[in-house]
């Protein structure tokens, strides 16, 4: 009866918890992308970093309801945590070779990754609080952080 009940809870609509989703799946597709063409670490990790950013937003979505301390330092120590530690076991991460900036690529990338990503969200809530709260163009809050990884991409791509 129990495994009733949680199928039927599994499978029951709710609500979208969602961060930005369109935009997670944008970059959850870009780092796919990146990997596949065998792009260097350092510029796939800009796209793990956004990534991270995005589950952050959407497990504190997910969690508003409950109040707990330091709430949004744990869930971000949290998700990082459960990102880097399973590429450190498998050994992609900590190579002395594998470094930039005397840091590791996909670590420098993460982190780069995850300002510029906060760095759109920041940009399309200032320019939407600009216009009255309504965004300029269709998608708006979805191209601008996507067009931001992208340039920063090519940018890390030029100079390596």
């Amino acid at each position: 009866m129990k495994k009733i009940a949680f199928l039927i809870f599994l499978f029951m609509p709710t609500s979208a918890l969602a961060f930005c989703p369109v935009c997670t799946v944008a970059v959850g597709a870009g780092l796919g992308l990146s990997r596949w063409l065998g792009v260097d670490d350092v510029i796939s990790s800009i796209w793990i970093g956004a990534l991270i950013v995005s589950l952050i937003g959407w497990t504190l979505k997910w969690l508003k309801k409950y109040k707990f301390r330091c709430k949004r330092t744990i869930i971000a120590v949290s998700w990082y945590v459960l990102v880097f530690l399973p590429l450190y076991f498998a050994g992609m991460i900590g190579h002395s070779k594998n470094t930039i900036l005397g840091t590791d690529k996909i670590i420098f990338g993460a982190v780069l990754g995850s300002a510029i990503f906060l760095f759109s969200i920041w940009l399309h809530n200032r320019l939407k609080k600009g216009n009255n709260n309504k965004v300029y163009f269709a998608y708006q809050g979805v191209i601008i952080p996507v067009l931001t990884l992208l340039m920063a991409s090519l940018i890390i791509f030029l100079w390596i």
